[in-house]
């Protein structure tokens, strides 16, 4: 659920005890492993980290008016999500990134709960169900300047990809 909250402090204050503990245990654990190029604030209705106009003047590709986002922070209805995109940009589970195999790999020697990870969402019932040693050491694995070269080369092979299917298919239209 997207809060309306404008502000961190704001977007805190509107989460019953529990939860706003939960989410200051793990926003603490990010803003102390976050690389000083990235920025916080709100964006989506979460708490946002992204990649400023000032570091990165072209933007998010689908809104340029906004930084680039890396990581959000968010009690959501069911359970809370830690959003790493980082890790999103370690490609599917047959083409990992190596960052994305030593995430798994560290998060199942912890000994905690079972990973429950989407592209790039962490899901967690309690803050006790995250190593968050091992959470923090992945956001500083992820300097911006890293970042953003990944999200480059990203976007570069999907354009590259859809200049291919592009020729591919005026070649078939064509014979």
């Amino acid at each position: 659920m997207q809060s309306k909250a404008t502000t961190v402090q704001e977007y805190l204050a509107s989460l019953p005890a529990d939860r706003r503990d939960a989410i200051e245990r793990v926003r603490e654990v990010i803003l102390a492993n976050l690389d000083k190029d990235y920025e916080e604030g709100m964006a989506y209705g979460m708490i946002g980290y992204s990649v400023p106009h000032r570091v990165f003047p072209a933007g998010y590709h689908t809104d340029p008016r906004q930084g680039l986002p890396f990581a959000a922070l968010a009690s959501q209805k069911n359970f809370m999500a830690v959003y790493v995109m980082g890790l999103y940009t370690g490609g599917d589970a047959a083409n990992e990134s190596a960052l994305v195999r030593w995430f798994r790999e560290a998060w199942a020697k912890s000994g905690k709960k079972k990973l429950d990870m989407g592209k790039a969402c962490i899901r967690f019932k309690k803050v006790d169900d995250i190593p968050l040693d091992v959470l923090g050491e992945a956001i500083r694995r992820i300097p911006a300047k890293v970042y953003i070269e990944n999200y480059m080369k990203s976007r570069r092979a999907i354009a590259e990809a859809g200049g291919a299917r592009k020729a591919a298919e005026k070649r078939r239209k064509s014979t």
